[in-house]
Formats: C-alpha cells, structure tokens, sequence
C-alpha cells in the first residue's frame, strides 16, 4: 500500500484476524514502511509498529456520527439494553465504598473509587512489561 493510505480492520499478527480501528468512523494511517514493518497513525494518537505482511481494509469504518446521534429520551438508551447509571453517593455502605452518612455526604475518601475499592480515575491498567510495547512508538495521549 502507498504511505498515506486510510485503514481498519488491521491485524496486529498475521492469520489472527482484524484487532486495530475497528469502531465506528475508525481510521489508521500508514505513514512509514521500513524492513518487515510499517508504522500506523492510529486514530486515537497512537504510532505503532505492525509486520507488513498483516491484512487490512482499505478505507474508514462507517457510521462516522454515532457519537453525534441524540438519545432524546431514557427509553432509546433502554432499547439499546443499557442499564440506568446510579450513583455510588447514593448507594448504602454495603454496596459501594461511597456510600453511607447522614444526607448529602461527601465521599469520604481522598480518591474515588470503583465498587470494587480500586481508584476510579487515571490508574493504569496496562501491563508494565507487555511483550508488545517494543511496537508502540508513541504512546497515546
């Protein structure tokens, strides 16, 4: 493919199918080939390495405006199976680490946390000695 060129559906190893940009409006772009690898743009800011010999579709994901679509109302997110939100606050102490206090109480905790008791904002998740990030030249912001 000429460097430039728009991508989905992208296999990171070859014969295991499709596993980059494969969301709706997703997109990766080729900008440099070298040796047995190319480097993507991913559409999130990511640049990685990928062996040349991996498959693709050319182009970009369609359904580009799904973000942009309004729900109007709490049936249409009802009908797409998604379950109402509720808020840890408002919950009982046996249910949720924020739970509890007499009222309107605040959380009681220097960071929020999952129900699970793990910090919910800002904590990597990605292993620290991953096999493939000698492929990921930069990381996304």
């Amino acid at each position: 493919m000429p460097l430039g060129t728009a991508m989905h559906n992208i296999e990171i190893t070859r014969g295991r199918g499709g596993q980059l940009a494969r969301a709706a409006g997703a997109v990766a772009k080729l900008i440099a080939k070298e040796g047995k690898s190319a480097t993507l743009r991913l559409l999130f800011g990511e640049v990685r390495l990928v062996s040349q010999n991996c498959l693709a579709t050319v182009g970009q994901v369609g359904n580009v405006g799904v973000n942009q679509k309004s729900l109007v109302r709490a049936g249409s997110k009802c009908w797409q199976g998604k379950r109402p939100v509720v808020r840890g606050v408002v919950m009982n102490p046996v249910d949720h680490p924020h739970g509890g206090g007499e009222g309107k109480a605040p959380i009681g905790r220097k960071k929020t946390t999952t129900p699970w008791g793990y910090p919910a904002l800002g904590r990597r998740t990605r292993k620290r000695k991953k096999y493939s990030d000698s492929f990921i030249l930069r990381r996304r912001k």
